[in-house]
């Protein structure tokens, strides 16, 4: 070799050329790629990180996910699963081999989207968001209402109409917030924490109109269903159309199918309340008249007693004396009556508060949220429990002694049924049974 060849040769280390590739890949693509794909061979070691193969039809690639990327996830990537992934391009030096790191992901579609909401579900009903006996009364006459949505949107015209209808007492406030998209939940959350401390609200709505699965997405957010469950408010979630179900509504204090229909259990049907205080206008009138006429008869009679008797000073007296009275009765009975009408407004108040109708509808909607979460239960463990059985009749066939004889092995028995593991163990001329994969045979031995 001339020194002009040895010149203009770079010599090379294994490391060093691979150092050399993982530096022209990092300088390639600087700030990582996005990158769709299946998850195969996913590997979750005792140090936290995950190592897991990105496949599609035609080719695929070794990827790693360090610890605190992992710790991240909302869900537990399994094979199978197709997911979204943020990750850099390098390589990993000490075995050469091409690699993908990756610091986000998640999973794709709206399968995906269904698989998360389920999680998050199962989660915070274990935990005892959902429980029963922590959902609070609503207030029958709310003085002021907090709705939480879009001020442009079609839900808050169609609550304001149905509350204008109804009962025009209650004061509405509208508080603004995004109802989808990226900045919606942490918007959500936010105005439900700073709603329940303000002290100004009786009742909080959480509404917005229907839509798809991703629409509503920000009332599946777990900081969303969190700040409900803080409230110290009682709260209703109506998001969406009758068949639309969100984490909120599992959450909420109750659940309105609908916008219009939220409005209507937040407060009373004037008409009907007019009707009653008009029918309690008229008894307490005709009490008063009664009364007023019962006096009037009193005050006749002690009159004609006066004027039976004489002389004319005693007359005086007693007119003055009666006069008095007359007053004191007056008073008496005007103060009775209020004190009988005050009764009267409180104790038809408890009576409308206690009345069935006003548990008949949260009654129905829990039966049927029961009835159709015990449907999707047990519906999920009939197939776990079929999946888990096909599962372990793989695994048994695996290891079965059958499957191996199947592939052109025997196992042989002696006169006493004992498995033969040596030739010295069968005496010459002893008879020997063998099992094959198809079946049996009797065999001596000869030599």
């Amino acid at each position: 070799m001339s020194d002009l060849d040895a010149q203009a040769r770079q010599i090379l280390t294994p490391s060093g050329l691979n150092r050399l590739v993982r530096d022209l890949l990092e300088d390639a693509l600087p700030i990582g790629v996005w990158i769709e794909g299946e998850l195969s061979n996913v590997a979750r070691p005792g140090s936290g990180h995950v190592y897991f193969t990105l496949k599609d039809a035609n080719a695929q690639v070794r990827c790693a996910m360090f610890r605190t990327a992992a710790s991240r996830l909302r869900f537990r990537p399994v094979d199978g699963m197709h997911v979204l992934m943020r990750a850099k391009v390098g390589l990993y030096e000490a075995r050469g081999e091409f690699q993908l790191v990756a610091d986000h992901m998640e999973p794709a579609g709206e399968g995906a989207l269904q698989r998360e909401f389920e999680q998050l579900k199962a989660r915070l009903g274990a935990e005892g968001l959902f429980a029963p006996e922590r959902k609070r009364t609503l207030p029958v006459f709310p003085r002021r209402i907090g709705v939480i949505t879009s001020p442009s949107g079609a839900a808050i015209r169609d609550v304001l109409s149905v509350l204008g209808r109804r009962l025009g007492l209650a004061e509405v406030e509208v508080l603004p917030v995004p109802v989808q998209g990226r900045e919606a939940p942490p918007a959500i959350a936010a105005m439900l924490r700073r709603a329940s401390v303000s002290g100004r609200y009786d009742v909080l709505l959480v509404t917005r109109g229907g839509g798809s699965l991703e629409d509503l997405w920000a009332f599946n957010d777990e900081s969303v269903a969190r700040a409900i469950h803080a409230s110290v408010v009682p709260v209703i979630s109506a998001v969406g159309h009758e068949v639309d179900f969100t984490i909120a509504d599992f959450v909420a204090d109750l659940r309105a199918a609908t916008p219009s229909a939220a409005a209507e259990l937040l407060v009373p049907d004037g008409a009907d309340l007019a009707r009653r205080l008009e029918r309690l206008r008229q008894r307490m009138a005709s009490l008063m008249t009664r009364r007023l006429q019962a006096a009037a008869q009193r005050a006749d009679h002690w009159q004609a007693r006066l004027n039976a008797q004489r002389p004319q000073a005693r007359l005086a007296r007693d007119a003055q004396r009666l006069e008095s009275l007359r007053r004191r009765l007056f008073v008496t009975v005007g103060q009775s009556n209020h004190l009988r009408r005050a009764r009267l407004e409180r104790l038809q108040a408890r009576l409308e508060a206690q009345h069935p109708r006003l548990r008949l509808t949260p009654s129905r909607t829990r039966l049927a949220d029961l009835r159709q979460r015990m449907t999707i239960t047990m519906s999920r463990r009939i197939e776990h429990d079929r999946l888990r059985l096909a599962e372990q009749a793989r695994t048994l066939h695996a290891v079965s002694p059958l499957a191996t004889l199947t592939r052109g092995y025997a196992i042989v028995f002696d006169e006493r049924d004992a498995v033969v593991r040596r030739a010295a163990d069968v005496a010459i001329g002893e008879r020997v049974r063998v099992m094959l994969g198809d079946g049996q045979m009797k065999l001596r031995r000869d030599e």
